[in-house]
């Protein structure tokens, strides 16, 4: 007598009983999917019916609360009130402005620095580096990362929150990635006014990268007090690709990638950069702007250049540059600020809207000059 094989119940080959073909343990009352609910581990209530894939409705939140929840320093506040301040709708900019009066009493306590750097030389890198280290010593960190957008879909590729995942693992850390929106005017307007729900949600220490183009430098510059500029070494020309100008906006300087066989070359450039400075003027009343090295990879030299930023600072406050350069730049803030909104009413008129477009053909044609096109415009706006 031959023996009856043993049937395994988790076998593919094994047969389900007669009854609809299911197994026992599924109830009567179960759809196609169960199957996939007991795998997913999804808990399941009623009938089976399957989870709703509806999220739901976030709270509107009112002023108070935006600024209960600053205060509490709760981060999923914090990110909905930049949220706002980035928004161009006119009744979200309205609310922002009404928020941003109401914590502008817990602002203005933090260390405000820019970073900026040449293609490749690692600022986001040197920003993770940089951010874990004062995180480990207690402080609490904000990294503004502007990306530029598109100049085509305006899209923004926003992976510094993606690259900084170390940093984004600490519990003092916040990363928050803007798109510019290819306005350097919106950069300085968003990124502003995070940087005071930030302060105002207890961050001592504020880091703002640039985009890494054009003027974006000095636009970053305007609203930091200390700026930072990362270097390279092993280029050839050690100096290539830094424009004076940027080399004039820098309080730092700091020759990345200072490890392993490339570490002489980076002492050599640092050498180079630090005769440059000699015959330069200093980015800050009363500070000789030191260049440094330091690998964000390895970490070496990130104290220093900490130990570096933190001298700077009681320099600046004990001569008192810190608080005219503050007050200066609220100042040009608000003639900025006063730009952007004539610019905007300007183009928004329906005079201007009406004739912009024949004005516009006009002098593409060279039928008008463009000064004479300008001033019939600017004539229209006014009545």
């Amino acid at each position: 007598m031959s023996e009856k094989p043993e049937t395994n119940p988790h076998d593919s080959t094994h047969k389900q009983p007669a009854t609809g073909g299911r197994p026992d343990w599924v109830p009567e009352n179960a759809g196609a999917a169960f199957a996939t609910w007991v795998i997913e581990g999804v808990k399941q209530t009623g009938d089976f019916a399957p989870p709703s894939t509806t999220p739901p409705r976030r709270r509107k939140l009112s002023i108070d609360d935006y600024v209960e929840g600053i205060q509490k320093q709760d981060t999923t506040i914090l990110a909905r009130a930049i949220t706002l301040v980035e928004s161009s709708a006119a009744a979200h900019q309205e609310q922002a402005q009404q928020l941003l009066a109401r914590i502008l009493p817990d602002t203005g306590k933090s260390m405000r620095v820019g970073i900026t750097g040449i293609p490749g030389a690692g600022k986001s890198t040197t920003i993770e580096s940089l951010g874990t280290h004062l995180c480990e010593k207690g402080h609490r960190v904000a990294v503004l990362a502007v990306d530029p957008s598109s100049s085509v879909h305006g899209g923004s590729i926003l992976g510094d929150k993606v690259r900084m995942e170390k940093l984004g693992r600490q519990p003092g850390a916040f990363i928050r990635p803007s798109p510019s929106g290819g306005s350097l005017g919106g950069v300085a307007r968003k990124s502003r006014e995070t940087i005071l729900l930030c302060e105002a949600a207890g961050y001592d220490v504020i880091i703002v990268e640039t985009v890494g183009v054009g003027q974006s430098e000095v636009t970053v510059r305007s609203m930091v007090d200390c700026f930072l500029l990362l270097s390279i070494a092993g280029a050839g020309d050690e100096v290539q690709g830094i424009k004076k100008g940027i080399m004039e906006l820098a309080d730092i300087m700091v020759v990345n990638k200072a490890d392993g066989d490339n570490k002489i070359r980076a002492m050599a450039a640092r050498a180079e950069l630090e005769r440059v400075l000699h015959y330069l003027r200093p980015a800050t009343e009363g500070w000789t702007t030191p260049a440094l090295t330091a690998s964000a990879i390895t970490g070496e030299g990130i104290d220093r250049v900490w130990e570096t930023v933190l001298d700077f600072f009681k320099a600046c406050r004990e001569s008192g540059i810190l608080d005219e350069r503050r007050r200066d730049q609220s100042i040009a803030w608000m003639h900025s600020l006063i730009r952007e909104s004539l610019l905007n009413d300007f183009y928004q008129a329906p005079t201007v809207q009406a004739l912009l477009p024949q004005i516009e053909h006009a002098v593409a044609n060279g039928q008008k000059p463009s000064l004479a096109a300008a001033k019939e415009l600017l004539a229209l706006w006014k009545r």
